[in-house]
């Protein structure tokens, strides 16, 4: 996962950590570094995640090898040293390589790398046949539209013909860059050289850069003389079991459906092991939908390996054997990789059966239309309905040789998020002010104090103007106000923003909230009476809530101590809400936390507030505060200095001596004793392998107490029973209700017989349409589950039928329907039916195709609605047939 970098899905290249340099934002540390880079390639501009399974060097993870230099040496010693290790060191044939060069390009003012040409001659054995130039596309690399960039020069090997993997293609023949698997690129030489402008032009750099990349899993298959990269020491232990789990064999097949789903599975497991151990969790977008995207792929490939339960948590604890040596962060993280996986694999598994179906007959459609192409439509009813991603559907359509709508299907994602938008209706200033430049706010003062003196410097308004002239007035509404200086805390890493008052002697503005927009503080509200000016003096006051947050903070860097110390070091943050009213910490832990343990996390807490421990804060170079063994938030990008709170320390000069050191921009107590309190109100799960715990400390601890203690007279009162005799109470309570609602399911058994014989008569007596059974009729007094399992007997015996059932009880109608998967695939469905005939009982429903159920207050219309409901199901079965 990428620090810092939000124009990243995630690390695709060993560049990206060195971006700042090439861009000249930083100065190298050293000017000479080598390194592994673990990179996914599954998004974004650099995607492999369509190839991976088809060839045998393709990949989602990978591991880059590389080598930089940050002007010190440039191309004669890269090309050198790239040849020495290949040929000298790792003993591959020269007589099989072949290198590449830049041919220029005219257009762009770009000159053929002559340079680079005639040093492959010079510094290696190749011949002059065997360097060959290509343009822009295949040998010039650029870091984006604009920017550092430069032509590269690479190495490719021939493998012999016998590794071509497309053979049977009409027309091809193999050459370098020529797309088979016969000539593969092994390293990539860039020479950073240029500057490319936003006018087109590329100018030399003052200074000049190499960056190389070599996949570790290709040069491992030359290296081990293997067919294939999943040949390779890397992969087959992984093969190998999961041939174990499906009890099939692993022939190498670029063709066999069985071989692609095993390259998949051993491909996607890797990827998602590294990526989760690294933070990032499935979810619904960004980099976690990709990580989705790719766990739902393997899923589906495992149906072709006849693995149709929850497998590839399974596999995890492979990968771990094989790469956890050198990767520690693997086997600390195993429990947690397996839970999220495990949990994402069931909650698809659920699906994914049924979405095959519903694909089945989208595809039976698409058969059957002129430019066989399954519509947008079934596409997105797919994703929206089923989770299957559109490159999934995509896939299974090509292995029909179908085609999907991807312009229909993306004008309804669209418009599925102008819905998602129009239902949110937020703005902040944040982001209407995206272009505005804004004065620095000295905000220095927050640490300090609650009230300070200072000026008002402007105004931003509603649609993102700023303002430094004239006054402020009631009836301007809403506006962010700036400040020279403030004590108010804007929101930032989980703690919201202070609200509070700024006067004047002419007026008082109400601040609502406190945000940043760069280096600028703007307070958030509006002018409550009298005016505001430009450039006038005024007092700022924050409110008294401010207090109760810095206790939650506080509270938080206790509880994630207490946490770590409960269940161990591989506990860590992943996101965290600290306001006036309560705390909120979401943290890595596979499951939920028991009894046992939420007690002991409460007492460690209490016993560090109870001895009111120091609460030192001080600003550190970033390096030294590593050292100290501060823990910093994992995805945050932090300056060469970083503010660290020290819980326990007695001054800034024993830091070392706290048990609780974090970096932390946020407010604090002084000393934890004030908190004053603590307790746990909820622990829950808000995704695979996240857990959150809700918390109270100071004054709303003490109102939660009191209510508690409010409910406990209340019920001791109501049962008549002391505070000591109250749990007992309520226990007998709970034993006999579930007596009594024993005895109800053993009548409520009995009364099922005689539903399943009134709905067996239905089937007996019911019409015919070909094969299909049309059984409707009226039950007596049922539940809604008997029901429910009356349509699944019927189904199972009919085979092919459309079920609704009437029940009435109580003055009130309900209508249940039922439709087999057979004639789901045809179109019918049993929540449309429903749709239709639930107004005519006065009410309304819905469901699943599979089953649907409607209610009404109009019983007297219930032979009506199921009339209607004949007459509909015989018009679609005609239709159909």
């Amino acid at each position: 996962m990428p620090i810092g970098d939000d124009t990243l899905l995630f690390a695709n290249a060993g560049m990206n950590q060195f971006k700042d340099i090439f861009l000249e934002l930083s100065s190298p540390e050293y000017h000479r570094v080598v390194n592994s880079q673990k990179c996914i390639r599954a998004g974004g501009k650099h995607n492999d995640l369509e190839d991976v399974g088809t060839d045998t060097y393709h990949h989602t993870f990978f591991e880059m090898l590389g080598n930089w230099s940050f002007g010190d040496y440039f191309k004669a010693e890269a090309i050198e040293w790239a040849w020495e290790l290949i040929t000298k060191r790792w003993k591959i044939k020269p007589d099989k390589l072949y290198a590449t060069v830049f041919a220029g390009e005219k257009s762009d003012g770009l000159n053929f790398d002559k340079e680079a040409a005639e040093l492959w001659l010079k510094v290696t054995t190749l011949p002059k046949e065997r360097v060959l130039a290509f343009g822009r596309k295949d040998n010039f690399w650029e870091m984006g539209d604009t920017g550092p960039c430069g032509p590269c020069s690479e190495i490719h090997i021939d493998l012999g013909p016998e590794k071509c993997d497309k053979k049977d293609v009409p027309g091809h023949k193999c050459k370098i860059n020529g797309g088979c698997s016969r000539f593969i690129e092994l390293w990539n030489l860039v020479f950073i050289q240029y500057d490319s402008l936003e006018d087109g032009k590329v100018l030399p750099l003052p200074a000049k850069h190499v960056d190389t990349g070599m996949g570790l899993e290709r040069i491992a298959a030359v290296l081990q003389n293997k067919n294939s990269n999943y040949d390779t020491d890397l992969f087959i232990p992984i093969i190998d079991k999961i041939s174990k789990l499906c009890g099939q064999k692993y022939t190498g097949s670029l063709n066999k459906q069985t071989d692609i789903a095993f390259r998949v599975v051993a491909d996607h497991l890797r990827c998602l092991v590294f990526a989760i151990t690294d933070g990032c969790m499935p979810s619904n977008e960004g980099r976690g939908y990709v990580l989705r995207r790719i766990l739902r792929r393997a899923s589906r490939f495992g149906r072709v390996l006849n693995l149709h339960n929850p497998f590839i948590f399974n596999l995890v604890p492979t990968v771990v054997d094989l790469m956890g040596d050198f990767y520690s962060e693997l086997p600390a993280k195993q429990e947690l990789v397996q839970s999220v996986i495990e949990s994402e694999e069931t909650s698809f598994g659920r699906t994914l059966d049924r979405g095959i179906e519903i694909f089945n007959a989208a595809a039976e459609k698409a058969k059957s239309s002129t430019d066989k192409t399954i519509s947008g439509e079934d596409a997105f009813e797919l994703y929206d309905t089923y989770g299957f991603p559109l490159d999934l559907t995509q896939l299974m359509a090509r292995e029909r040789n179908l085609k999907v709508d991807t312009v229909g299907f993306d004008n309804l994602m669209e418009q599925q998020r102008q819905r998602a938008r129009a239902a949110q209706k937020t703005s902040s200033f944040i982001s209407l002010a995206a272009n505005t430049k804004l004065p620095a706010t000295d905000d220095s003062p927050k640490y300090k104090s609650d009230r300070c003196a200072t000026k008002v410097s402007g105004w931003l308004t509603s649609d993102g103007n700023y303002i430094t002239s004239g006054k402020l007035g009631v009836s301007d509404g809403p506006v962010g106000l700036v400040l020279e200086k403030t004590c108010f805390y804007a929101e930032a890493g989980g703690q919201v923003g202070d609200m509070g008052k700024i006067e004047s002697d002419g007026g008082e503005f109400v601040v609502e909230n406190t945000e940043k927009i760069g280096d600028c503080i703007i307070h958030r509200g509006r002018i409550k009476s009298g005016t505001l000016a430009a450039g006038e003096q005024v007092e700022v006051m924050v409110d008294n809530d401010r207090q109760a947050t810095m206790k939650n903070h506080t509270a938080t860097h206790l509880l994630q101590w207490a946490l770590q110390q409960t269940l161990g070091k591989s506990v860590a943050q992943q996101g965290s809400l600290v306001c006036s009213d309560y705390l909120r910490f979401d943290f890595t832990w596979p499951k939920a936390l028991t009894g046992e343990q939420v007690k002991k996390v409460e007492n460690l807490v209490r016993g560090k507030i109870a001895a009111d421990f120091p609460v030192t804060c001080v600003v550190l170079p970033r390096e030294k505060a590593q050292k100290l063994g501060a823990m910093a938030l994992f995805g945050e990008k932090y300056g060469s200095e970083v503010r660290v709170v020290a819980i326990g320390a007695q001054d800034d000069s024993r830091l070392s001596d706290a048990f609780s050191k974090e970096f932390c921009g946020g407010t604090h107590v002084a000393r934890i004793g004030s908190i004053g309190g603590f307790k746990i109100t909820k622990e829950e799960s808000i995704s695979a392998g996240v857990r959150r715990i809700t918390a109270l400390t100071g004054e709303k601890l003490n109102e939660f107490l009191e209510k508690r203690s409010e409910i406990i007279e209340s019920l001791c009162e109501t049962l008549k029973a002391s505070t000591d005799d109250l749990i007992n109470k309520v226990k007998k309570l709970i034993d006999e209700n579930k007596k009594l609602t024993k005895q109800l399911k053993s009548a409520s058994k009995q009364t099922g017989v005689d539903i399943m014989a009134e709905a067996k008569q239905l089937l007996d007596g019911c019409e015919k349409i070909g094969l299909v059974s049309v059984i409707i009729g009226r039950l007596s007094t049922a539940s809604a589950e008997q029901a429910r399992e009356a349509i699944d007997m019927l189904k199972k015996k009919a085979k092919s039928a459309v079920i609704v059932l009437g029940v009435v009880e109580d003055g009130n109608a309900t209508l249940f329907a039922g439709v087999t998967d057979d004639l789901i695939a045809k179109g019918l469905n049993a929540g449309d039916i429903v749709k239709q005939i639930a107004p005519l009982i006065g009410g309304g429903g819905g469901g699943r195709p599979q089953m649907a159920q409607a209610g009404g207050k109009n019983p007297e219309k219930i032979d009506e609605a199921l009339a209607k409901a004949a007459e509909i199901i015989k018009e679609k079965l005609q239709a159909i047939s």
